[in-house]
């Protein structure tokens, strides 16, 4: 994490002269990707008819591919038939689509995964060694007056035969007479034989109130942060507990309204709607504004005022409230009331007074036919969804207010950030019955929007168009094209605050609509993701230490990142070789990612609930979408081999001393190693000024006790008890690894080596994608082995562990006699960020945690950024260097370059 300038003294005792650490350059070999051979030939058919619907057979299902390709895939390695990728709902005004892309890869026969999966009691799907975030959901929506266009978005992409093949395998293939794909909605009967003219395929029509509730269900039950209330302009996010979801009121407004009471799973009923509804506004505001869309009619309404149609209270009574029923004087009496008395004809009226007036009196009028329902069948919960509120802020404000005011406080009217997509989702599932639906809700995580922002700046690529159009990142800042100017953000929302009826004001105030207007992003289909079973109590576990919500929180945390943003420029279009191409995408990623802490700066609930945590995946997700596999490969490959080097000497010096000294020098190589993180500023200076090792070794000069979190005694006493009593050994212990080099070659392996010797197992946990200068589950292995050259203590933990079976290595023989030593085992913690969130770890930790009972968090993302607060049900040890002022200030009141040693034995 990049921070302010560092420690002057500690940095006048580093050697000037220039070393290795600061170089750039790449290593062409480094970029060579393996020959991927084809899939299997099921993968080639097209969707199959649901008459004889494929069976989906979820055992081992992973996600495999060649991550530097777009849209890795996700592969169900026992899988016979092809699923698939699209389904739609296809309503009167919109069509609202849904497709799943994907790109293919080589099954990897990995003996050291089956055999961990096998120790830890997994079963073993065929799955490659590197899991990758991947699979994702996209939504896309279209006017139903377009549908063309929509026909051509899907040929374009080729998602009615499941997905472009990226190295053209499927470059003859047609889609047969049998093909189907899913849809819902009115227009799934109406447009039928235009799918089949154009496409060549047929649609297998979904009934629309199942589409819907199935659609609300998932996304209540898989995505943390899917509902929120809106009040005042004010979004606040709405925990829903699982087990208490049940029963609810779905309000769609579509064209018209349909108001459903969800009771369970499948179990639900339509109680009530109204005709009044999304196509009612539409159609009387183009009758009377002559607008040509939906969204030219909610710009105008943002410049009305509608005291000048409406009729109020106070015009009733004189400028006076009625006080005795509640009502104040500018609460509407009747809607376009004043029309009646006036003589002007419609051109005397404004659009803009319209349309707000319009829009007032239909979301009204929804708000209280649905908190009447709500009170009929006695129901806590109103989820509104549809395309009618489509993130617009005011539409939000007013139905809250009238739920409000008519519950008089007592109920709440909570929204969905995916709300015009539910029946897509919903005949998107349909396509399993059997456990897809299941599947989705354990393994789909929600990842930030990588749509285009509507903030200033100018960007590479294509023109866009109208903002409603876009599809991706990918597909409109990576083609070649002009520059272009993205539209400009606008000013918050304004209201009288006032909280009665009469709320909000009676102008409309500005645009404020979420997720750059439809585009909501994607959500990603992940290796089985599990809450880790050592949280003291998961329910109110906060992985984010810092709160950004706070303003000068996040100004501080977003500068930070645009200050580090040009070095990381720098790494990542040197990771892939300096091309020019590479320059292009580098220089997209950078106002791509400027453009989201823009709307952050401005917005913080944007994307969901904001803290440090999801900054960073968000910026580590920018450089997915445009291709950046691993920025800091080169860098990482050249300090491996440099610790390496020097772990020989380390580790015959600890050999050297007494049990007690051992330990203290064991943490403070640690807390020394941690130095080393290309993600802070400060320590990006320091490479400048000296070679890693000497920058090491001049760390651990600096280890003073005490330090600024100091329980070491207290570890101490129970690694090594007394004289009299010595404690037993942990029986497992998981290692959470930082940065690559010497980090973990010089700090956690001798760490780790230290409780092999007495005995304790140790699991080291490593991302599963990279993310900065973190070392990976993928790279481990191969660092143990090297290292297993200088150690017999690290190799026959190893071999017992399995980690050396498929190292790509030459180890020096030795005696194959059964090893008393502990195992050394490999696990993926499920994630590709400088920082952990233990409600989302991989199926593999969740299983290695079981057994354990010594927790070592190190480094700052992970034991600062996150966790520094959380709580274990085992004995857990934090360690880090605080690389940031702003950061050891409010954590532990002290300065950049303090240690933290905070140990918290179980509980």
């Amino acid at each position: 994490m990049a921070g302010v300038t560092g420690d002057p003294d500690f940095e006048k005792e580093v050697n000037l002269r220039a070393g290795k650490g600061g170089e750039e350059g790449e290593d062409k070999e480094n970029l060579e990707i393996k020959d991927m051979a084809p899939p299997p030939s099921s993968a080639t058919s097209p969707i199959s008819r649901s008459s004889s619907r494929p069976l989906l057979d979820l055992s081992g299902a992973a996600i495999q591919g060649n991550f530097e390709e777009r849209d890795p895939t996700i592969i169900l390695p026992n899988q016979s038939e092809d699923i698939s990728h699209l389904a739609l709902d296809i309503g009167g005004s919109l069509i609202k689509l849904v497709y799943f892309s994907r790109h293919e890869d080589r099954p990897v026969d990995d003996k050291r995964k089956r055999s961990l999966k096998q120790r830890l009691g997994l079963p073993n799907g065929n799955r490659r060694s590197y899991p990758i975030l991947g699979g994702r959901l996209h939504f896309v929506k279209f006017e139903t007056t377009k549908i063309n266009e929509c026909l051509d978005f899907i040929n374009s992409k080729q998602l009615h035969r499941g997905g472009i093949d990226p190295r053209g395998w499927r470059a003859n293939t047609s889609v047969n007479d049998d093909a189907i794909i899913k849809a819902t909605g009115g227009g799934a009967y109406k447009f039928a034989d235009l799918f089949k003219e154009r496409l060549g395929v047929g649609i297998e029509k979904e009934d629309e109130m199942d589409c819907l509730v199935a659609g609300a269900n998932f996304l209540l039950k898989a995505i943390r942060h899917e509902a929120f209330t809106h009040m005042e302009g004010q979004k606040e996010f709405v925990q829903i507990d699982q087990n208490d979801l049940f029963p609810y009121l779905l309000v769609n407004i579509g064209s018209g309204v349909s108001m459903i009471k969800v009771d369970g799973e499948g179990n639900f009923q339509r109680v009530s709607g109204t005709n009044v509804g999304g196509g009612t506004y539409w159609g009387l505001g183009k009758l009377l504004t002559k607008c040509k869309s939906f969204d030219e009619l909610l710009e105008l309404s943002q410049r009305g005022d509608n005291q000048v149609i409406d009729m109020l209270v106070g015009d009733i009574y004189g400028g006076m409230d009625y006080s005795k029923i509640g009502l104040s004087a500018t609460t509407i009496a009747s809607s376009f009331g004043k029309v009646i008395s006036g003589n002007k004809e419609l051109e005397d009226y404004s659009p803009e007074d319209i349309s707000l007036s319009l829009l007032r009196m239909i979301s009204y009028n929804i708000g209280q036919i649905a908190y009447l329902n709500a009170l009929r069948f006695g129901l806590k919960r109103i989820f509104f969804g549809g395309f009618f509120i489509r993130g617009h802020a005011y539409t939000m404000d007013t139905i809250s207010f009238a739920v409000q005011f008519w519950s008089k406080g007592e109920a709440q009217a909570m929204f969905l950030r995916h709300e015009g997509f539910l029946g897509a989702l919903g005949a998107f599932m349909s396509y399993e019955k059997h456990g897809l639906d299941d599947l989705m809700a354990h393994q789909l995580v929600e990842r930030f929007p990588m749509g285009a922002p509507y903030v200033g700046g100018k960007i590479h690529g294509p023109p866009l168009g109208d903002l409603s159009e876009k599809i991706s990142w990918m597909e409109k800042f990576v083609q070649k094209g002009t520059e272009i100017l993205a539209p400009v953000p606008l000013a918050p929302l304004r209201t009288t605050g006032l909280g009665g009826f009469d709320s909000p004001s009676s102008k409309g105030g500005t645009l404020r609509s979420d997720d750059a207007t439809l585009n909501v992003g994607v959500l990603h289909l992940v290796p089985t993701l599990e809450v880790f079973p050592l949280l003291a109590d998961p329910k109110t576990y906060e992985p984010n230490t810092i709160d950004l919500s706070d303003h000068n929180e996040r100004e501080y945390w977003l500068t930070v990142l645009s200050e580090h943003l040009p070095d990381l420029v720098d790494k990542a279009v040197a990771s892939e070789g300096g091309t020019e191409d590479a320059k292009r995408r580098g220089d997209a990623f950078a106002h791509a990612f400027s453009a989201h802490t823009a709307r952050l700066m401005e917005e913080p609930a944007a994307y969901g609930k904001l803290g440090l945590a999801n900054l960073l995946e968000l910026r580590e997700e920018c450089l997915r979408e445009f291709q950046f596999v691993d920025a800091y490969r080169t860098i990482k490959q050249r300090e491996n081999e440099a610790s390496l080097a020097v772990l020989t000497d380390l580790l015959m010096e600890l050999d050297s001393m007494d049990e007690e000294s051992r330990l203290l020098t064991l943490i403070e190589g640690v807390l020394a190693a941690n130095i080393f993180d290309w993600g802070s500023r400060a320590c990006v200076d320091l490479y400048h000024k000296g070679t890693i090792i000497e920058i090491y070794r001049m760390s651990r000069k600096k280890m003073q006790r005490p330090w600024r979190v100091d329980d070491f005694d207290t570890f101490k006493e129970r690694m090594l008890g007394s004289a009299e009593k010595k404690p037993p050994p942990h029986r497992r212990a998981l290692l959470f690894v930082d940065n690559s080099g010497a980090d973990v070659i010089l700090g956690m392996l001798p760490l780790a080596r230290e409780l092999l010797r007495r005995g304790t197992e140790v699991v080291l946990v490593a991302n599963s994608l990279p993310a900065l200068n973190d070392v990976t589950a993928m790279e481990l292995p191969e660092i143990v082995a090297e290292a297993a050259k200088h150690c017999d203590v690290i190799r026959k933990a190893a071999e017992a562990g399995d980690l050396l079976m498929d190292a790509m290595v030459n180890i020096q023989d030795a005696p194959k006699e059964a090893s008393s030593l502990a195992p050394l085992m490999v696990v993926e913690n499920g994630c590709g960020s400088p920082c952990i969130d233990f409600r989302q770890v991989s199926s593999e930790l969740a299983a290695a945690a079981k057994g354990a009972d010594l927790i070592i968090l190190e480094g700052m993302g992970r034991a600062l950024h996150t966790n520094f607060n959380a709580h274990f049900k085992c004995d857990t040890l934090k360690l880090a260097m605080v690389k940031n002022q702003r950061l050891a200030e409010k954590l532990v009141d002290g300065n950049i370059y303090d240690s933290v040693c905070r140990y918290e034995p179980c509980p």
